[in-house]
């Protein structure tokens, strides 16, 4: 089995709750951006006065030697090294500097060794050369703890009645720097002690604000399950952050949409059990009646065996809504895609139609802009056509018309139905579309219907990937615009 690092970071954030809480990243936060700047300073610190100590010994044994190389000259050390003066010096100079001193001359011989091992030796090395040259050097070894320098020895010639400067020899000396790195030890291990004091206080105050910064969200998860469990169904408030501002008004929109979603759902239950008690209350008062006059005419049977008809095409239209919505809301709902001639069904449609129309004297006209032909589900487009046309009727005025405007573009074609009725008020528009919501309750009883037909036509239409939406002003109309791509997209496609 393979396994990579993601799949360990995954397992390891679900094992370990801690690893995904945000007061822990907080706290980790707060605590490298506290103590790492500390780390950083006493090293830069360390390192600034070590190099400032390691300059300013180097300059001071210069200076000193540079002193001692006059006194080379006029005791003329580099041909005779038997002077005791220079001699006592060197020694002095090697024991306070613990180091060693080495005087060579022009012919690159090392006339003079404190340690006395090379005394002799052709000395010949960089800095050597470059020290005869007229370039002093010097050189900190770290890792021996120590600094080695050149310090030229120059006299003076006539030539031509002018003096000139000449290297006639070269001093060769290193000293100890262990008491910079004794005192370096000290230092540090100072300023490490000053360091763990800073990071106590600084994980107390780190501590103590990453349970302050995580508040507001604890009141957060606080207010969302007393709604959860009941305590309350008022709209919460937690304003401390711009995020939990977010978050709240997030979920205040959530609870409000459920309220409506309930409040909704409570109609629907209410209108259902009226609707499918109302023809069922009929027929069974209509057969009641029959049974009490047994030899009623046979023209009032005819009468009540049509009115039970229509109380049982009632009932059954009610049954079919709430089964087309379920049939919809299936996820993997079937569809039957096929070329379907819209414009056709569009004029089959409010041919089946018109006859609804005409007892409410509303118009119903179709304006064909162009030939659509497209890939659709037939069965569900003429639902939605027929949802909408059969609502624009109902919740018209007597005498009013509606009209149906076909058009398309090279990929989708729109279908516009507009009425001249009753209207929908602008705080509706976002609801309307819900399963089980009534704009006008009272007024939607009256006309009949489940409150159903806008939910199937809104499921319909996103099965085939289009879209829905409403416009209309309150008194004057409304205007629905259905919009379908012409090839139909199926699941996952790129379009």
């Amino acid at each position: 089995m393979r396994f990579n690092g993601k799949d360990l970071l995954d397992r390891l954030l679900h094992r370990i709750p801690l690893l995904r809480s945000l007061k822990a990243y907080i706290f980790v936060l707060m605590l490298i951006i506290g103590i790492v700047p500390s780390i950083i300073m006493r090293i830069g610190i360390l390192q600034n006065y070590e190099e400032r100590a390691v300059s300013l010994r180097a300059s001071d044994v210069t200076t000193q030697y540079k002193i001692i190389a006059n006194h080379l000259l006029n005791y003329n050390y580099l041909q005779d090294t038997s002077s005791d003066v220079i001699n006592a010096e060197l020694e002095q100079m090697s024991n306070l500097y613990d180091g060693r001193v080495m005087v060579i001359n022009s012919n690159f011989r090392v006339v003079k060794d404190t340690y006395t091992i090379s005394e002799g030796k052709t000395m010949i090395s960089e800095e050597v050369i470059k020290c005869f040259k007229g370039e002093s050097t010097s050189r900190h070894d770290q890792k021996n703890d120590y600094i080695e320098m050149t310090i030229p020895i120059t006299g003076t010639r006539t030539e031509e009645g002018e003096e000139i400067q000449e290297v006639r020899g070269v001093i060769l000396a290193s000293a100890s720097t262990d008491s910079i790195v004794t005192t370096m030890e000290i230092l540090s291990r100072k300023a490490l002690i000053v360091e763990i004091v800073m990071g106590i206080i600084i994980l107390g105050i780190v501590f103590f604000f990453s349970h302050i910064l995580i508040m507001p969200f604890n009141r957060v998860t606080q207010a969302i399950s007393e709604v959860k469990d009941g305590y309350t169904d008022e709209p919460i408030s937690v304003p401390d952050y711009i995020e939990t501002e977010h978050i709240v008004d997030a979920f205040n929109q959530l609870l409000g949409r459920m309220k409506v979603i309930n409040d909704s759902r409570q109609d629907f239950v209410a209108n259902v059990s009226h609707e499918l008690k109302t023809p069922m209350t009929s027929i069974k008062v209509l057969a009641d009646s029959l049974n009490q006059q047994p030899d009623a005419p046979v023209e009032l049977y005819r009468e009540f065996m049509l009115d039970i008809t229509e109380e049982i095409e009632r009932e059954n239209k009610i049954i079919n809504d709430l089964l087309s919505l379920v049939k919809l809301d299936k996820t993997e709902a079937k569809m039957n895609i096929s070329a379907v001639d819209i414009n056709a069904l569009l004029e089959a449609t409010l041919k089946r139609l018109r006859p609804i129309a005409r007892k409410r004297d509303v118009e119903v006209v179709l304006e064909s802009l162009r030939p659509v032909t497209a890939e659709v589900d037939e069965g569900k487009i003429s639902q939605i056509f027929t949802n909408l046309v059969e609502n624009a009727i109902k919740y018209n005025k007597e005498h009013g018309w509606v009209k149906v405007l076909l058009d398309a573009d090279h990929q989708f074609f729109t279908v516009e139905i507009s009425d001249s009725g009753i209207g929908i008020e602008e705080k509706d528009y976002e609801h309307i579309f819900e399963r089980f919501y009534r704009v006008d309750k009272s007024h939607s009883r009256e006309i009949g219907g489940t409150g159903l037909g806008l939910s199937i036509t809104r499921n319909a239409v996103l099965l085939h990937r289009g879209s829905v939406k409403v416009s209309s002003t309150e008194g004057e109309g409304a205007c629905f615009t259905v919009k379908i791509p012409l090839t139909y997209i199926k699941a996952g496609g790129n379009g």
